[in-house]
């Protein structure tokens, strides 16, 4: 493997019912992956302050926890099995002052509350904009150099190193997942949906790879792309099929109404440049 992933051992599949942190659980990603994964772990779902969390109560313990606020995060972590976090200022066009506070700070706070209690692992929810800096039309894999595209971006580079910083220097198991264009199959189907040709990841191949970055053993840290199979794939994949078993269920062309009737005649999964996960249509 490249060096995006360090193995430890062998990797097997933990079983049972872990007890899972959820940060940012009210918002997109964490509220569905709430919903999924309710009969799979013990979730405790925080967000900040002041957000209405009574729709994630059917899925697990509910919190309020502000990210500056290390002493409580910790308490909150004690006893997890993994910490997931989701929070984070998402806007791309967000500039440094409305980053900091969340994406740096609170993200360190995160890692940190981790450690202090001796959680065995963080998976931490990173972006393709990591290294949406490349040209378009490049597929990326894992090891290459970051490349961010926006200050947001610039904030999931900084989370993925001090990922890896936690995890070479103090032992703890950190899972960084690039995540793609976040959609359901109906926001594929709409007319303009063309902007996430190469990037689409369906909600439901995206709770199924956090699931199994959760419970994966063995990897003391790693960098993994989530996208769909899609035809072209902006992030390869390759590594997160091969480490995590991940089997993504949907494919952009075949759920776009401007590509679905070009691409009938592929078979499933077809890629023209290998197993590398994609290339571009011709």
């Amino acid at each position: 493997m490249g060096d995006a992933v360090t193995i430890q051992t062998p990797f097997p599949f933990t079983e049972g019912r872990l007890k899972v942190i959820v940060t940012g659980a009210a918002g997109r990603i964490g509220s569905g992956f709430a919903k999924f994964a309710a009969d799979r772990f013990d979730l405790v779902l925080l967000d900040r302050p002041g957000v209405d969390l009574s729709e994630l109560a059917a899925y697990g313990r509910t919190e309020h926890c502000d990210l500056a606020d290390l002493p409580r995060l910790v308490e909150l972590c004690r006893g997890a099995d993994c910490v997931l976090h989701l929070a984070a200022d998402s806007n791309t066009a967000a500039q440094w002052d409305s980053l900091l506070a969340t994406n740096i700070v609170g993200t360190y706070h995160v890692f940190d509350a981790a450690k202090q209690v001796r959680c065995p692992r963080v998976v931490f929810a990173s972006s393709v904009h990591a290294v949406s800096g490349y040209a378009a039309g490049r597929q990326i894999s894992a090891d290459a150099p970051v490349n961010p595209g926006n200050l947001y971006g610039v904030t999931k580079c900084f989370g993925e190193a001090l990922g890896r910083y936690f995890a070479e220097r103090d032992g703890l198991s950190v899972m960084a997942v690039r995540i793609g264009a976040f959609q359901t199959p109906d926001a594929a189907r709409e007319p303009d949906s063309e902007w996430m040709i190469g990037t689409f990841v369906a909600d439901q191949d995206l709770y199924s790879l956090l699931e199994r970055a959760i419970r994966i053993e063995g990897i003391e840290f790693g960098i993994f792309h989530a996208v769909s199979n899609n035809w072209f794939k902006r992030l390869d994949i390759t590594e997160t099929r091969e480490l995590l078993g991940y089997e993504p269920a949907h494919d952009f062309m075949r759920l776009s109404p401007v590509f679905r009737e070009l691409f009938t005649d592929l078979p499933h999964g077809h890629n023209p440049a290998g197993a590398g996960g994609g290339g571009t249509p011709a």
